[in-house]
């Protein structure tokens, strides 16, 4: 029993990353109507950036912030010079060049810090929690403590403020939008701040998780978020979120628990198959 509690604590953990990672896939397609792989660029960007600040000042706060930073730069100068000129085509154009741009900076990051795994030796300053016989580490307790946080702080924006009305308003129609005062230009440049930032975090959390950072980290996070947007409901947050959530428990218990003899990366998309015979518009999509 304690095991099983264990693994499924391993598994929400690896489920929030999944579901840091997947919140700016959503957050763009919601507004955009583009799948924006290359988040899983910034993503890993992001992970090289707090690496490589820590290495300098052994402060895990300012890589975080610096990182956070960059990446929210970075995103902005995709959505300005890469998505916003290519809107007025087909939607598989700017597919194909957000593809491109992930293939790019996966790259970069090797050209840059060199093809080699980089060790991210570090235990998050948390304390360590114990239940009867079951012990959380350190980690652990950060990661639910940093995803807690930025899921609370993103529901409030986006559901107890102006700023989330204007978003949810720019989803729906931004040229109706436009037409009431919404500046839609900047409400996607937050959207972008917003997204890469947590991509940031999530890069960094991942890099301390697996004690490791490398230039093709984002591979697999870029076709799993993609099936998680699409089994939550394309541009439904809240479904992105909680199918990231139910992904990583699944994986967790059904492969390292239960010893299902199926490759862990393929459940994300067992998953995909499944909710799209059953329920096409996905868990928490608005049918047609």
């Amino acid at each position: 029993m304690y095991l099983f509690i264990e693994q499924s604590l391993n598994g929400l953990a690896v489920g929030s990353i999944y579901a840091l990672i997947t919140l700016g896939l959503a957050l763009v397609y919601g507004i955009l109507g583009v799948l924006h792989v290359a988040h899983a660029g910034i993503y890993t960007v992001g992970a090289y950036i707090g690496y490589g600040v820590y290495a300098c000042t052994g402060s895990l706060v300012m890589a975080i912030l610096v990182g956070m930073v960059a990446c929210s730069c970075l995103g902005v100068l995709i959505e300005r010079f890469i998505y916003f000129p290519l809107l007025k085509f087909p939607p598989y154009v700017p597919l194909i060049s957000s593809i491109a741009l992930f293939m790019g900076m996966e790259e970069f990051c090797r050209l840059v810090a060199g093809p080699s795994v980089r060790t991210f030796s570090l235990e998050l300053p948390f304390p360590e929690l114990k239940f009867l016989d079951i012990v959380i580490s350190p980690t652990l307790t950060g990661i639910f403590a940093i995803s807690a946080t930025i899921f609370l702080v993103l529901w409030f924006i986006t559901t107890k403020t102006e700023l989330g009305l204007a978003m949810r308003a720019t989803s729906q129609d931004m040229d109706i939008a436009s037409s009431v005062g919404i500046d839609g230009h900047r409400i996607i440049d937050i959207i972008f701040i917003l997204g890469s930032a947590i991509a940031a975090v999530a890069g960094i959390l991942v890099g301390i998780y697996y004690n490791e950072v490398y230039p093709a980290m984002g591979t697999v996070p870029a076709y799993k978020s993609l099936a998680l947007i699409v089994v939550g409901g394309l541009g439904s947050v809240q479904g992105a979120v909680i199918a990231a959530l139910l992904l990583g428990i699944a994986e967790t218990l059904l492969i390292g628990y239960a010893n299902i003899p199926l490759p862990r990366d393929a459940l994300a998309f067992i998953a995909m198959i499944a909710v799209l015979l059953w329920r096409p518009q996905g868990l928490f999509g608005k049918g047609a």
